[in-house]
């Protein structure tokens, strides 16, 4: 018998007849892929034909993907949709996306408006993860940069993302932060409702110190195409600086302005295509 390749070898031929190869991974990546640009919901029989896989591996697939988090199960239309989930697996590729270059110079410029920092970040899990971070010259401007981590709970980035969802898609997430945080379930709940709330009226969600007693911050989602959310914003800063009237009547504007902005030229651009 041939001596076994090193786990970390790296093939130079990928085959799906090298004994390396994970069937029944390939075939739940397939199922994933078999959504298409505009496909909001697909059934067992719209999957099995697209995947040319049995409607019983279906099933058994769709069922593994929903538990992950990667598929979401609609009893009323008895389809599945792509999940939140899909999201954090393209965290790295995310990050170097040229959403990241077309935002930035407007990025800097709200942060020097404001003095404050402006940030960009994606969803990982029950924490919004920073991506891009532009700073203005003061010295108490947040010193959070690429990397960071903001509960999605209570950050106005978190609560801005959340907002960006549509309601299955928020109920999901929701149930999740429920399971890991039963003893203050009922206040973040209600916070994230208000967060809703305030967002459907204005544009953008506030953040009174919710993360930190006295940073202050405000957040909007950026939303691609057919209600994807990418990932979402944030300006904040000393809450002596960034007041709640300075948030609701200057920064907050001004950062739904931008993200309206930034959302034009990636679709211009076709840097983020919807699902």
């Amino acid at each position: 018998m041939p001596p076994q390749s090193p786990i970390n070898e790296r093939p130079t031929v990928y085959s799906a007849a090298d004994r390396r190869y994970v069937t029944a991974l390939a075939r739940g990546l397939d199922l994933l892929r078999c959504f298409a640009p505009g496909d909001q919901w697909l059934g067992n029989i719209d999957i099995a034909r697209r995947t040319g896989l049995p409607k019983a591996t279906v099933a058994r697939l769709a069922y593994t993907l929903c538990a992950l988090g990667y598929l979401e199960y609609s009893a009323e239309r008895s389809k599945y949709a792509l999940g939140i989930g899909v999201l954090s697996l393209g965290f790295s590729m995310l990050a170097n996306l040229d959403v990241r270059r077309i935002a930035r110079p407007a990025m800097q410029r709200l942060a020097e408006h404001a003095q404050a920092s402006v940030s960009l970040g994606v969803r990982e899990r029950l924490d919004m993860v920073y991506v891009e971070n532009c700073r203005a010259q003061a010295p108490l401007a947040l010193g959070i940069g690429v990397g960071a981590r903001l509960p999605v709970a209570t950050s106005s980035m978190g609560l801005a993302w959340l907002c960006g969802l549509d309601e299955a898609q928020r109920e999901s997430v929701l149930g999740e932060i429920r399971q890991s945080e039963r003893s203050r379930w009922p206040k973040l709940r209600t916070g994230i409702e208000q967060a809703v709330t305030q967002y459907r009226e204005l544009g953008f969600v506030t953040s009174i110190g919710q993360w930190e007693p006295d940073i202050n911050a405000v957040g909007c989602p950026l939303v691609i195409g057919q209600g994807l959310v990418v990932m979402s914003f944030n300006c904040g800063g000393p809450a002596t600086r960034l007041t709640p009237q300075r948030l609701l009547n200057d920064i907050g504007p001004r950062l739904a302005t931008m993200v309206a902005e930034v959302r034009s030229a990636i679709e211009g651009a076709g840097t983020a295509r919807p699902r």
